[in-house]
């Protein structure tokens, strides 16, 4: 008979996970000072112990292909069509930001049919869980409700009530008895991601788990946990604003660019099916340094305000922000600018804006910006009636990019009647363009400068 293994100790990043035999001052992996902390490693298992089943690709259980329709079309749109068996799902977002609330209305959403649902919580108590239900109208008895930290006691609890959806809140609350240290290190989020993680794959019982953020908008813990899961969602939104965007960052059955639009009121969380005109609701008319774009989100397109203010800063002093936009990309823009057409850009204040607290990050946020750009600085208004969209390039040339056609058909549908593109792109168009939709194609930063502001 062999020898019992034993425990082993290792020094484990807090922030990335990096393991390492002795205690560093600073993580090799992700340069943090003073992130090494002592934990202590069960023995490993015996590998031997438990046989492996081999499968044939061909004749595969089709029970993996039908989705868990949540019947939250918002929802469902960024999972790809619906929960699949066994996945697990891991929901981030800043604290407050309504990831419980989410979480709730999905569970309520799902309820019905004989579905059982399991919401395991570490943070609240049943009390105040049921406060929350009974403010959003949530009065299911399918939806079971339990208060426990230990993984081990939550994957029994599982067994005996075989629920349809297991939802856990936190990861960062959970622990497992076979690890010495406290609930939210990394060995122990590791850990219980690991238990909760084979118990969907064995079963088929779909999970979500919700994640705490760190300062830098990441999910707290180790990396690895993004690594395990199968799908990673974002709950992002400003406090002071009351839409919510819902943004995939991973998604093995489906696509990693879509986002799902909420509205926070007093009940809970509304769809929004038409972000577009929510978006623009509040769009000033006449007003220079405002020009419309219409945004690609995965397969949804999106219309939204780009704002911009240019103003004369201090000597020495001026300040290059942006908001919901890469900053790198508004001072390269603007660099562009003022070696292609010629304008003083170095002695003035930029600001920059996506309205609506949306983020775009896609290249054909370029054109937009330099529009509004210029036309705060020239102090001319852009037709209300046009919309931007296109790449521009260091040498001052805009480019195209993709999905033309369904930006076009989008702006057409609210209204708009003059799409301002580049003219690599009009090969997209080829019976697009929607009646009285009048599209201007131009080459580079020069000829955008004359078409749009020195032609009258």
């Amino acid at each position: 008979m062999s020898p019992p293994a034993k425990q082993q100790t290792l020094f484990v990043c807090s922030r990335c996970g990096y393991q390492s035999r002795k205690w560093l001052g600073r993580c090799p992996d992700c340069g943090e000072w003073d992130s090494l902390a002592e934990q202590v490693r069960p023995p490993a298992a015996d590998p031997g112990a438990t046989p492996v089943e081999v499968h044939s690709l061909v004749g595969a259980d089709d029970r993996e292909q039908q989705r868990l329709v949540t019947g939250i079309g918002e929802m469902d749109r960024v999972l790809g069509g619906g929960i699949v068996p066994g996945a697990v799902v891991l929901i981030g977002g800043d604290p407050g930001i309504g990831k419980s609330t989410l979480i709730l209305q999905l569970l309520s959403a799902l309820a019905g049919g004989g579905r059982r649902l399991l919401y395991v919580t570490g943070e609240e108590s049943i009390g105040q869980i049921r406060m929350r239900a009974a403010r959003l109208r949530v009065a299911d008895e399918e939806i079971y409700l339990a208060t426990e930290n230990c993984v081990e006691s939550i994957v029994a609890l599982a067994g005996e009530v075989q629920p349809a959806l297991l939802a856990v809140d936190s990861i960062q609350t959970m622990y497992s008895r076979e690890v010495g240290s406290a609930p939210g290190s990394v060995t122990q989020v590791r850990e219980a991601s690991s238990r909760l993680l084979t118990l969907a794959k064995s079963t088929g019982l779909p999970v979500l788990l919700i994640g705490h953020v760190t300062k830098d908008g990441a999910i707290a813990g180790p990396r690895v946990l993004e690594h395990m899961v199968d799908a990673v969602l974002y709950f992002e939104g400003d406090r002071g604003q009351v839409f919510r965007i819902l943004r995939t960052v991973k998604n093995r059955f489906g696509s990693t660019n879509e986002i799902g639009v909420f509205e926070m009121k007093e009940s809970g969380l509304a769809e929004v099916a038409n972000p577009s005109a929510l978006f623009l609701a509040e769009r000033p008319v006449n007003v220079p340094g405002s020009v419309v774009l219409p945004s690609l989100e995965g397969t949804r397109p999106i219309l939204v305000e780009v704002q911009a203010l240019v103003s004369p800063s201090s000597p020495g002093s001026a300040r290059r922000t942006a908001i919901g936009a890469d900053p790198q990309r508004l001072a390269l823009l603007t660099a562009v600018l003022e070696k292609k057409i010629g304008v003083t850009l170095f002695d003035q204040d930029i600001f920059l804006n996506i309205a609506g607290g949306i983020r775009v990050d896609e290249p054909a946020l370029d054109l937009g910006v330099v529009v509004a750009l210029l036309s705060s600085l020239f102090e001319k208004v852009v037709d209300p009636a046009t919309v931007v969209c296109g790449e521009v390039g260091l040498a001052g040339e805009i480019r195209a990019v993709g999905q033309m056609a369904l930006r076009l058909r989008e702006a057409a549908r609210l209204g708009f009647t003059t799409f301002l593109m580049p003219e690599s792109g009009q090969r997209q168009l080829e019976g697009a363009a929607g009646a009285g939709m009048r599209v201007v194609p131009v080459r580079t930063v020069q000829e955008l400068v004359e078409r749009l502001f020195h032609s009258t």
